[in-house]
């Protein structure tokens, strides 16, 4: 299938692992770039080293999962190339594929479930990006 590079905080480990076995389950290769616990941490640093990931193409997209999903899109967002998107509905998690070209997943684990998230995955996986010559050009101008 492909590599997919997968990161959480203390706040969505539980998340992660089942995340991480649907992954495995689907046939990807899990690149798990922690945590590895529900003790406190720092989102940033989980939500960099997925992004620098898929930035730098040792995985084709990412996972990352903390309380809300907010704070994990905004520090994968400052990395060049990263286009990461919070989803809390099977619409957004189409959406973003089929017009933004998402490559990095947000989801919260204190807003949805294990089974919605696990569903957006699905969705966020099963959707090509739709090359239209709008979203290409507006996908450009995020570039600039």
């Amino acid at each position: 299938m492909g590599i997919v590079a997968i990161g959480c905080d203390h706040a969505a480990y539980e998340m992660k692992e089942a995340l991480k076995d649907h992954l495995k389950e689907r046939g990807y290769d899990v690149k798990d770039f922690g945590t590895d616990s529900e003790v406190s941490c720092d989102y940033p640093d989980f939500a960099k080293k997925v992004a620098h990931a898929v930035a730098d193409g040792e995985a084709e997209q990412g996972v990352l999962v903390c309380g809300t999903g907010i704070g994990m899109s905004i520090a994968a967002n400052k990395v060049k190339g990263i286009r990461a998107a919070v989803v809390g509905d099977s619409f957004s998690a189409k959406a973003t594929r089929e017009h933004n070209d998402a490559n990095i997943l947000c989801m919260g684990a204190r807003v949805i479930d294990i089974p919605k998230a696990i569903e957006f995955l699905d969705i966020f996986l099963d959707t090509p990006f739709s090359e239209g010559e709008n979203h290409i050009r507006r996908i450009s101008k995020l570039e600039e």
